[in-house]
């Protein structure tokens, strides 16, 4: 196994109302390959297949990563892919855009 996460969401990203990809977003419990340290958040590249009946998500750099625990469904749109990247839950980028728009 490469790599264990927990608190995990499948996110969706779209351009607009246009899908664009899925990606995994979570907190590793165990890296296997040392890319992450516990408690880091992960945000993968995108998801070419998931294996719900023993949870397994593989993504489009060969990456394997096992999710434990209930996980949850995210949207985010493109503009705000970066911030996944930088380490922003999909809760927190909600957060901030409600915040913009009010």
């Amino acid at each position: 196994m490469n790599t264990i996460v927990k608190d995990w969401h499948i996110v969706s990203i779209f351009d607009g109302e246009k899908p664009i990809g899925k990606i995994l977003w979570g907190i590793c419990v165990d890296d296997m390959t040392y890319r992450f340290a516990t408690n880091d958040y992960i945000s993968t590249s995108k998801i070419v297949e998931i294996s719900a009946h023993n949870q397994l998500i593989k993504t489009a750099s060969g990456s394997i990563y096992q999710v434990i625990g209930a996980g949850q469904k995210a949207q985010v749109q493109m503009k705000d892919f970066e911030l996944l990247r930088h380490g922003f839950s999909p809760e927190q980028i909600n957060h901030l855009n409600t915040a913009v728009c009010n």
